[in-house]
């Protein structure tokens, strides 16, 4: 058979084979998940160093480490209780879920529909947010805290969470930076923001996927990314855009009252 006769052949065949489509990559947990992402707002050469910026990850037998194992060994007896489901109900770190976990603070629902413009800002925002938790995660490859003592965590223990470094926590770096974000487009409700922000991370704590230092560390990592964000032209127009959008949902309502208020009489609660 000629050499013409076999390269026909052989692209009639990859004419005829399925085209192979590139699977993507398994979400790492304790990571924000690639959910419909947009490009970051800032590039390699204006992101800030976290790795640099952050304090180290406690050492298991330092002063702080053995904080973090007394915590993580104190609030197992939470296990039952509502903070307990509120915790459960924080593992969600979804557009959606966000939103609707911020809807007490405002006071009105937030949705996907309802503020695009704020949904466009946080799918730029969560590449900035995944940057400036993947070197520090990486670089100190600290486990989590149900690796080292007993107890029941409030989600599946699975190989790939096992695998997943303690600090900073991405989930609670996550929650921070839109609390800070919701807390500047409705100054109003700053302190309710905030306060559930706090609550978000430490639900991170509480479910006993983190320690409490992780969440710690993840809130100034929230606060340097978020202040980058501020020098860049394009993220304070995504700001501006979606300010009166926020303002209009505020205070409008649609909660459930009686949910909201146990809500808030959980996340003012101490629990460590």
């Amino acid at each position: 058979m000629s050499s013409r006769v076999f390269a026909l052949a052989a692209l009639a065949l990859a004419a005829a084979a399925p085209a192979s489509t590139p699977q993507p990559a398994p979400p790492t947990p304790g990571v924000p998940a690639p959910i419909s992402r947009l490009p970051a707002y800032l590039d390699e050469a204006h992101a800030p160093d976290t790795l640099a910026l952050l304090p180290p990850a406690p050492g298991p037998a330092s002063l702080r480490g053995l904080a973090d194992r007394l915590v993580f060994r104190g609030t197992r007896s939470l296990k039952g209780t509502a903070r307990w489901d509120l915790a459960k109900n924080d593992v969600d770190e979804g557009y959606a879920a966000v939103l609707r976990d911020f809807s007490c603070a405002v006071g009105g629902r937030l949705t996907t529909d309802n503020a695009p413009r704020l949904v466009t800002i946080l799918r730029h925002m969560r590449n900035d947010v995944v940057a400036a938790v993947n070197r520090p995660k990486e670089h100190y490859q600290r486990q989590r805290p149900f690796l080292l003592d007993r107890g029941d965590i409030c989600v599946e223990r699975t190989v790939g969470l096992e695998m997943s470094p303690d600090y900073p926590s991405g989930h609670a770096t996550w929650g921070w930076s839109i609390g800070l974000l919701l807390a500047e487009l409705d100054p109003a409700h700053a302190t309710q923001i905030l306060a559930r922000a706090r609550a978000f991370g430490e639900s991170r704590v509480i479910c006993g996927v983190h320690n409490a230092s992780a969440i710690e560390a993840a809130r100034m990592n929230a606060s340097i990314v978020v202040a980058a964000l501020h020098g860049d032209p394009a993220f304070r127009a995504d700001m501006d855009a979606a300010r009166p959008e926020v303002g209009a949902l505020a205070s409008s309502g649609g909660t459930d009252a009686s949910a909201c208020a146990a809500e808030t009489r959980l996340v003012n609660k101490t629990y460590w």
